[in-house]
């Protein structure tokens, strides 16, 4: 059997309102600017990458704000959300949902970020 070419990290791209208001807020929680250029930025933190992007005239739409069942814009995988929760508090970043069990299996906590996307930080309760 032939090996299957690997598939490197997932990199969403958020619409957002100010990519410098965006890169400082990830800058926070510890992501790294790889590439930023006009109204542009790539950002990583481990395996973690995103790119945020401002477009005159098109405004940031995540998932909540459009269906309210739609909780999360992004899971990122953390092998101790505990201690990532705790590093977070220490900086001073705001949780949408503070750390916890969730109902479908779940360890982790939440945080929005300046344009209201909500990301799950966390894995699965063993």
């Amino acid at each position: 059997m032939q090996d299957r070419p690997r598939i490197g990290a997932l990199t969403p791209l958020f619409l957002v309102g100010d990519t410098d208001v965006s890169a400082d807020f990830y800058g926070r929680i510890g992501f790294a600017v790889l590439y930023r250029e006009d109204g542009f930025a790539m950002l990583a933190r481990d395996a973690a990458q995103l790119m945020v992007k401002s477009v005159d005239g098109l405004s940031a739409q995540p998932n909540p704000s459009r269906h309210p069942w739609m909780k999360w814009d992004a899971y990122i995988a953390t092998s101790d959300p505990d201690a990532l929760a705790a590093e977070f508090e220490a900086e001073g970043i705001a949780f949408h949902r503070a750390i916890g069990d969730t109902s479908d299996g779940q360890r982790g906590f939440e945080i929005a970020d300046p344009d209201g996307y909500v990301f799950f930080f966390g894995r699965p309760r063993v």
